[in-house]
């Protein structure tokens, strides 16, 4: 059984995901890691989620051409509309195996109603 909360995504760095040293372009890191969120977040609450805010996005290491990318998107915590989704992408070596955390970042998102007005989220499981 999946679990509720979280959200896997995997990517293929292609050449046209690449600036001119071959490493994945910032801008297309974050389109993943917001499509990330955003599944986590519409997996958990199963509404119309939206991006409210990207905050703390740290890029550790670079991500070659070539590589695969695992993101791994949790939710941490849920307010009466939104939801806190701890986004990290893993680069990995498809030929070696060699993995490692390159970007981590977190994002809130917005539940919405059927008119796109801000609905209440269930709140998280007691742990």
């Amino acid at each position: 059984m999946s679990n509720p909360t979280e959200a896997r995504l995997l990517e293929i760095v292609f050449p046209d995901h690449t600036n001119h040293l071959g490493t994945l372009f910032g801008g297309q890191a974050l389109a993943w890691m917001d499509k990330a969120a955003f599944l986590a977040a519409s997996r958990y609450s199963r509404q119309i989620v939206v991006t409210g805010r990207s905050e703390q996005v740290d890029f550790h290491v670079p991500v070659r051409k070539g590589q695969m990318v695992e993101l791994i998107a949790t939710v941490l915590s849920v307010g009466r509309t939104s939801m806190k989704i701890d986004v990290a992408m893993y680069a990995e070596d498809l030929l070696s195996g060699a993995r490692e955390l390159c970007t981590r970042g977190t994002f809130t998102m917005i539940a919405l109603d059927a008119n796109y007005k801000p609905t209440p989220v269930q709140p998280l499981p007691a742990a």
